[in-house]
């Protein structure tokens, strides 16, 4: 799709939400190591950045490295932080420009010092900026971010300064992750695969889900513009009824 059929803002999605996944596998079927397939898939994300903010959507969500994944192989870990450090350096001053916000969610205490250095610079850089939001989710877990909201309030009622029957769902979304942001609008996943791996468990309650064949170093704006398009066609009725009377399939 070229320039001229972008798909035109303003009908939604505010927000996207997406697994990166099939790295390995798309390096795998070009008999290249998995570091090539991670080096694609990097680049991909310059190209989807831009393109969303083409398309009005106001937050990009990336889920860039799981609690899970420190489960791989060291040396493949070890690539990943490479990258994901390289990426920040390389990248903060042209979001800056751009007007994107940069912000990185979940824990950091198990990456380097160097790491979380590179982290607070980039989001110090692009923290004025307000024409788009991205979010790198990294490091983390949607059961952990759930958690740790659970934490902080039951620190506040332990402390006398909250009474437990003040905690509502809506209290504790604002103690998630990504609570400033508008919900999540759009899941899309890459690579074939249909289950969301621990991901914004509760901030995708409402989410509308796409699943796609094409690997993520293959996610280009016709993929975006696919998924995009699908989701204007769904008919989002937040467990309510439809527009015929019938009941509604929450």
């Amino acid at each position: 799709m070229d320039s001229a059929e972008v798909l035109p803002p303003g009908e939604g999605p505010r927000h996207i939400a997406i697994i990166m996944d099939g790295n390995g596998r798309w390096a795998a079927r070009r008999g290249l190591l998995p570091s090539a397939g991670h080096k694609a898939g990097v680049e991909r994300i310059r190209d989807l950045v831009s393109a969303c903010g083409d398309r009005g959507v106001e937050a990009l969500t990336l889920f860039a490295f799981s609690s899970e994944n420190w489960q791989r192989p060291p040396k493949e870990v070890e690539l990943l932080m490479s990258l994901f450090h390289s990426y920040l350096r390389k990248e903060a001053a042209r979001m800056c420009e751009e007007g994107i916000r940069l912000r990185v969610v979940g824990r950091r205490d198990r990456f380097s010092a160097r790491l979380q250095r590179a982290i607070a610079e980039a989001e110090g850089i692009t923290r004025e900026c307000s024409r788009g939001n991205l979010v790198i989710a990294a490091d983390y877990g949607g059961r952990w971010d759930i958690a740790n909201a659970a934490r902080a309030l039951a620190e506040e009622v332990a402390a006398g300064v909250r009474a437990p029957d003040s905690i509502t769902e809506g209290v504790l979304t604002d103690y998630l992750q990504l609570a400033d942001l508008p919900p999540v609008d759009l899941l899309i996943r890459s690579s074939g695969e249909q289950r969301i791996s621990n991901f914004i468990l509760w901030q995708a309650a409402y989410s509308e889900f796409y699943f796609t064949d094409a690997l993520w170093p293959d996610f280009d704006e016709r993929e975006l513009d696919a998924a995009i398009t699908a989701y204007r066609r769904r008919d989002r009725r937040y467990g309510g009824r439809s527009s015929d009377g019938l009941a509604a399939q929450a």
